[in-house]
């Protein structure tokens, strides 16, 4: 007997959320079925990736990513190169500068800082926060009104600061956020639920519901966002059903695979190789589950996990 397939779609649907201006805008979110299942219906809207720099520059201790931004010495020419790497769908920066134990970068610093970084880069601005809730609170409403028009998405709104960044950047400036929790599907709507009282409409929140690299604990990262993504297609739960953007590289960069030296442990290979490998595999773990963009470091990782995609969808 011949086999049949049933589609497995969904009258519910993930909100599509838009980033960007113009022709180079991007929609995260719109899909009514499954991660990946564009078997059973259309997937307008395939998943997007970020390229991380943050208001330091690169990350000159990744290996070999120095080479890939050989000549860039000002931070837009550093963003300009980030922008066109093969893959890249939008540039995320970090402001970790900021943080009053890096740097404690002025407001006003910062503001000029990505300011003079949207000039140059036609591509979608994703900004991360210091990861100090006070310092993002300020900060954030200052780089709302620097980047006023530009339809950006601040990704850091956490429970602690989600009132001062709702009020500045969602509803003063007109900017997308993103609500921040802690790898816990409670969490993430008790904070959705929140912004939205604020009067932020739902379809202008995206979630980062948080990560972890592959094999450290991942399996909470795969099944909340699998929870979540469950939730708001099979439940039709309207405070789950924003897109999730989860920044993969600030965890995968930082674990033992992909910080120590070949000359430490000449047997686990290159070192660059197990960074990027690390970074891909939590990556494509993440799409798998439900993650509608992720944030990336590496050019290669970008490459690879775009063709990833691609060959997906």
């Amino acid at each position: 007997m011949a086999f049949k397939q049933v589609p497995q779609k969904f009258t519910a649907k993930i909100n599509p959320l838009t980033i960007g201006e113009g022709a180079d805008a991007i929609t995260l979110g719109g899909e009514n079925v499954l991660p990946f299942y564009s078997f059973d219906a259309a997937i307008d809207n395939a998943p997007k990736i970020g390229i991380e720099i943050s208001d330091n520059g690169y990350a000159a201790n990744i290996p070999g990513i120095a080479e890939f931004y050989a000549g860039a010495e000002t931070l837009p020419e550093i963003a300009k190169k980030a922008a066109a790497a093969p893959g890249v769908d939008f540039l995320a920066i970090s402001m970790e500068g900021a943080h009053p134990d890096n740097g404690d970068r002025p407001v006003d610093e910062c503001a000029k800082l990505v300011s003079d970084i949207a000039a140059v880069v036609n591509i979608p601005i994703v900004i991360e926060g210091s990861r100090n809730v006070e310092k993002d609170a300020k900060l954030f409403e200052k780089l709302a009104e620097a980047l006023q028009g530009k339809n950006v998405l601040f990704l850091s709104a956490r429970e602690e600061n989600y009132k001062s960044i709702a009020a500045a950047a969602g509803l003063a400036y007109s900017q997308k956020i993103g609500a921040e929790s802690a790898v816990d599907i409670n969490l993430a709507k008790q904070l959705n639920v929140l912004i939205s009282q604020m009067g932020v409409k739902t379809d202008s929140v995206a979630m980062n519901l948080g990560s972890a690299a592959a094999g450290y604990g991942f399996e909470y990262v795969a099944t909340t966002i699998d929870r979540v993504k469950s939730a708001a297609l099979a439940q039709n739960d309207n405070m789950l059903q924003m897109p999730i953007v989860t920044p993969v590289a600030s965890e995968t960069w930082t674990v033992k695979e992909s910080i120590v030296s070949e000359e430490d442990f000449p047997e686990w290979g290159s070192s660059e190789e197990r960074g990027i490998n690390m970074e891909i595999a939590t990556a494509a773990a993440c799409l798998a589950a439900g993650s509608n963009a992720v944030i990336l470091r590496h050019p290669e990782s970008v490459a690879t996990v775009s063709k990833l995609i691609a060959a997906l969808i």
